[in-house]
C-alpha cells in the first residue's frame, strides 16, 4: 500500500510532478463553460439510461442551455459527444493507474497480487478528484455503453488508454499461482467485469443523495472489495479442470482488451 491517507492512489505523478490527490479540486468551481455542462448532463443521463434512451434535446434541457442546437454546435452529432466522453475517462484513468505504477515500480513493486489489484482499483473511483465536473458517473456510463453498444465503445477507444491496464495484467502474470494460461486469461475476464460492476454500484449509490449508504460510503469497503478480487485471483484452481486444459492444449488469452478500465473480450 502506497499511502495512509484516504486511498493509497494519494501520490501520483502528473505532468511530471506527484500531486496529493486527497486535496485535488474541481477545476471549474465557480461553473462550468456550456460545452463542459453538455457534457456532464449527458455523461449523467447516460449513466442512468443508456446512450439509446436520452435524446438531444433531453440533454441540452438538462444541461441548462437554451439554445436547442448547442450539441450540434460543439460536438456535431451525439455519438461524437459519446466518443468523447469515453476517451475524456479512459485517459484520466489510463494515467492515474500508469503514474501509480511508476511509483509502486520505483520502489522494488508490486511485490504481491493485493497491491496490483490496488493499482487496478483505486485509479477508477474519485474521478471527480481531476476533473472539470464535479461528479463521478464514468464507470456506469461505459458499462452501460460496453454491453449495448460494443463496437461504438471499441472504435472510440481504438484499443488506446489501456497501457496501465495491460501493464497491471503483466505483473498478475508473473505473481498469481502457478496454472495454465487459459485459467489465468479466463480469470482476468471475471476481473474486468468484476470491477466495472461493483464499480458503477458504488457510483450509483454515491450519486444517490436521497438516504445515506454508509456502506458504500465507508473507506474500508474498497478494502474489502480488493480482498475479495486478491481472493478471486489467487484461489486454487480445480485439479481436473487444470489438466482438461492441459490435455487440450487451451492455452489462448482473451481477444481484445479495450481502455483503461479493461473490457476484455473473449
Amino acid at each position: 500500500m502506497l499511502g495512509q491517507s484516504t486511498y493509497p492512489i494519494d501520490l501520483i505523478r502528473k505532468n511530471g510532478q506527484s500531486v496529493n490527490m486527497s486535496e485535488a479540486t474541481s477545476r471549474t468551481e465557480l461553473g462550468h463553460t456550456a460545452r463542459e455542462q453538455i457534457k456532464l448532463a449527458a455523461r449523467q443521463l447516460f449513466a442512468a439510461r443508456g446512450i439509446d434512451g436520452v435524446s438531444v434535446r433531453e440533454i441540452v434541457d438538462a444541461s441548462g442551455q437554451k439554445n436547442h442546437g448547442s450539441l450540434s454546435y460543439y460536438f456535431g452529432t451525439k455519438e461524437a459527444l459519446v466518443r468523447e466522453l469515453v476517451t475524456d475517462g479512459a485517459k484520466l484513468i489510463d494515467n492515474r493507474r500508469n503514474a501509480y505504477l511508476d511509483l509502486l515500480e520505483s520502489r522494488g513493486g508490486p511485490n504481491d497480487i493485493r497491491e496490483v489489484v490496488e493499482a487496478l482499483v483505486y485509479p477508477s473511483v474519485n474521478l471527480s478528484e481531476e476533473t472539470e465536473t464535479a461528479e463521478d458517473s464514468y464507470i456506469r456510463f461505459i458499462t452501460l455503453l460496453g454491453m449495448s453498444h460494443h463496437n461504438l465503445f471499441m472504435e472510440a477507444l481504438e484499443n488506446r488508454w489501456n497501457s496501465g491496464y495491460l501493464r497491471c495484467l503483466d505483473h498478475l502474470r508473473r505473481l498469481m499461482p502457478d496454472m495454465p494460461n487459459a485459467a489465468k486469461n479466463q480469470r482476468f475476464v471475471f476481473l474486468g467485469v468484476y470491477i466495472s460492476g461493483v464499480i458503477a454500484a458504488r457510483e450509483a449509490a454515491l450519486a444517490d443523495r436521497s438516504r445515506p449508504h454508509p456502506m458504500w460510503q465507508a473507506e474500508a469497503t474498497l478494502s474489502h472489495f480488493i480482498d475479495t478480487i486478491t481472493a478471486m485471483l489467487t484461489a486454487p484452481l480445480d485439479p481436473t479442470l487444470a489438466a482438461s486444459w492441459h490435455s487440450n492444449g487451451t492455452e489462448e488469452g482473451p481477444r481484445a482488451i479495450v481502455g483503461s478500465v479493461g473490457m476484455i473480450l473473449d
